[in-house]
């Protein structure tokens, strides 16, 4: 189970930090990406890390401004977004799986809905 938090409401510019609580697996034996789905267009994958952390891969559009991360003693995901614009608005999900085709990746929590507007 992935339940992810974190999300909300920020201006442009501005910063937030998502997190994603893994259960049921063990986390630190699977890579692990974030995806987000925006009103009316398709899921994209965003970022993905190795199961150790090593290695980290970003989307070119959010090169520079999001930040993957993860800690395998608390079996956490992380995702810090800075520089925020309005086309990151969406619903962000953590997922099994490092990408980042997004059919090699495994979805199964709520998400968390990202808000950026002045």
């Amino acid at each position: 189970q992935l339940v992810e938090s974190g999300g909300g409401l920020a201006q442009p510019g501005g910063s937030l930090r998502l997190s994603c609580a893994a259960s049921g697996f063990f986390f630190g034996g699977w890579s692990m990406s974030w995806a987000r789905q925006a009103p009316g267009k398709e899921l994209e994958w965003v970022s993905g890390i190795h199961a150790d952390g090593g290695h980290k891969y970003y989307r070119d559009s959010v090169k520079g401004r999001f930040t993957i991360s993860r800690d395998n003693a608390k079996n956490t995901l992380y995702l810090h977004l800075n520089s925020l614009k309005p086309e990151d608005t969406a619903l962000y999900y953590c997922a099994r799986g490092g990408g980042p085709q997004i059919e090699t990746i495994e979805l199964s929590g709520q998400g968390t809905q990202v808000t950026v507007s002045s």
